[in-house]
């Protein structure tokens, strides 16, 4: 039995704990069990369901989100470790109605199919471009590596980042080129 399984049983005999911490810009204080995984208290006390439950062993990425601009998987961060952080879920990525520059992306590129990983995918990619505004398409993979898709076959996403990047969909560093095809099209 896991430490967190056995953590639920005695629900009673765990303490609550009240945390403060920024939200998607918004300061946000929070009573719940001291048990909760930071993933278990954005969905289950914060309403904010964009992000996922996936395996919840960490394994997937499913359940990213940024702390101090960070990417970090939330089904193995304690929510008390929180105290005080910043915090930014999928939810916090749009300015209002307007879609952030890598939300645009990934819907103009198809890049997010069944959508259950977008969330993490997209917080994890922010990241990378806030840290690495340019990235090739070697360090697109490289970054998003802890993010698994069932879906997409992962191109769509890597254009979808380079885009939001401004460097169009590019290889290992150089413009991506024209097929044949393509370029009869354009003609």
């Amino acid at each position: 039995m896991t430490a967190r399984t056995e953590a639920r049983r005695h629900r009673g005999t765990e303490g609550r704990a009240r945390v403060s911490f920024t939200v998607n810009g918004e300061e946000r204080e929070v009573l719940f069990d001291g048990y909760k995984t930071l993933l278990e208290v954005l969905r289950e006390d914060l309403g904010l369901t964009g992000t996922k439950h996936g395996c919840e062993l960490g394994e997937c990425g499913a359940c990213a989100v940024l702390v101090e601009g960070r990417p970090v998987l939330s089904c193995l961060l304690l929510a008390v470790e929180c105290a005080g952080a910043r915090v930014t879920t999928v939810e916090g990525l749009a300015a209002g109605p307007e879609l952030s520059a890598l939300q645009s992306a990934f819907a103009d590129k198809g890049a997010a199919q069944c959508g259950y990983c977008t969330p993490g995918i997209l917080l994890t990619a922010q990241a990378l471009l806030e840290r690495n505004p340019h990235p090739t398409r070697g360090e697109i993979a490289e970054a998003l590596s802890g993010n698994l898709c069932r879906c997409t076959g992962y191109l769509q996403i890597f254009e979808a980042v380079e885009t939001a990047a401004g460097t169009g969909a590019q290889g290992h560093g150089g413009p991506r080129r024209k097929t044949r095809k393509r370029a009869e099209a354009e003609a």
